[in-house]
């Protein structure tokens, strides 16, 4: 099985079907000359429509990058925590959540703060291109598995029904195990 950086056409899909197939990929963050690697294990649509996504009013400085093209990362901070967001475009976006360690990772990624934290990513990665960043990108290695559980989101009060988050069933590096799941989908 080859390894290979996704590309624009990956992230130009409809938000939830983006928030799916990011499960199981390798996210890569280069800080000095040490590449640090983590595989997603949780995601969350953001979509239009959505009270709790950030451009639910329309593009401000804050979130600008939610508009730029398929494959930008937005990031922000959130009660002293930044989050990661792989962006769809025309404002929507995934949250990762969570990771599985793989290389050169410290500390606990089970939360969208705590895998920003232990990866050293800030505010200044917010625009990043991951499609030709030398700091940040995503890698498909052909890692495959069985199903994916499906529950609501966490951590929000808007729209806080809808059934956006998504997981590797039975991974034990995703962020909350305590919400009921809704629906197991197969790969």
């Amino acid at each position: 099985m080859s390894t290979y950086r996704l590309d624009r056409g990956f992230y130009d899909r409809d938000t939830v079907e983006l928030a799916k197939p990011l499960l199981g990929k390798v996210l890569c963050v280069r800080r000095g000359g040490i590449v640090m690697s983590c595989r997603i294990v949780e995601t969350e649509a953001y979509v239009k429509n959505d009270k709790a996504n950030h451009a639910y009013k329309g593009m401000t400085r804050r979130n600008k990058s939610m508009f730029g093209p398929p494959g930008t990362l937005y990031v922000y901070m959130v009660h002293t925590h930044y989050c990661m967001n792989v962006v769809r475009g025309g404002g929507e976006a995934v949250l990762l959540r969570a990771a599985e360690p793989l290389a050169n990772v410290e500390g606990r990624l089970d939360g969208p703060g705590r895998l920003c934290r232990a990866l050293g990513v800030d505010r200044s990665f917010d625009g990043e291109d991951l499609c030709a960043s030398e700091r940040v990108w995503l890698w498909d290695d052909g890692y495959r598995f069985a199903k994916i559980a499906v529950t609501r989101r966490i951590g929000v009060t808007a729209d806080a029904h809808r059934l956006l988050r998504f997981y590797i069933a039975g991974s034990p590096y995703v962020s909350r195990k305590n919400v009921p799941v809704r629906r197991l989908l197969d790969v």
